[in-house]
């Protein structure tokens, strides 16, 4: 299965250093809050919380794994989406297919209307493709 799993996110950073908190209080020895976090960032190979912090936020930490869920926007609509597949095309380039749950107008008239239930699209590690529309917004943009 292929994935793009930059990063691990602050969210669960913080949720392992929780679980550190308590797998420590429950053999007896008590971690703060703040020496928890530390640990994780030492784990990590990080001399402290906020550099481990700052490496997290400035990764995308986009996840797409194939028969996964996503959301985002395609022309500027909101959607969610099942991976139908997912691949390195190359160095910073991806190529991923999408199953959308519930299709999208991708006609910007009002005359009429024309829905899409499937994307293909070539993204790169921030969620957003490298084809624009004609105001410069990225075709589909991953939620990251």
């Amino acid at each position: 299965m292929n994935g793009l799993n930059v990063f691990p996110t602050i969210a669960e950073l913080k949720a392992r250093a929780k679980e550190l908190r308590s797998a420590t209080s429950a053999a007896g020895t008590s971690l703060s809050h703040s020496e928890s976090l530390e640990a994780v960032a030492h784990k990590h190979g990080f001399r402290d919380w906020n550099t481990l912090r700052a490496k997290a936020l400035a990764n995308n930490t986009l996840r797409i794994e194939e028969g996964g869920l996503v959301s985002g926007y395609y022309l500027g609509q909101c959607f969610k989406a099942e991976v139908l597949a997912f691949n390195e095309w190359s160095q910073g380039r991806y190529k991923v297919k999408l199953d959308l749950v519930e299709p999208v107008d991708v006609v910007a008239f009002d005359s009429f209307s024309a829905f899409r239930k499937r994307i293909n699209a070539e993204i790169g590690a921030n969620g957003k493709s490298f084809a624009h529309t004609s105001d410069g917004r990225a075709h589909l943009e991953l939620t990251l």
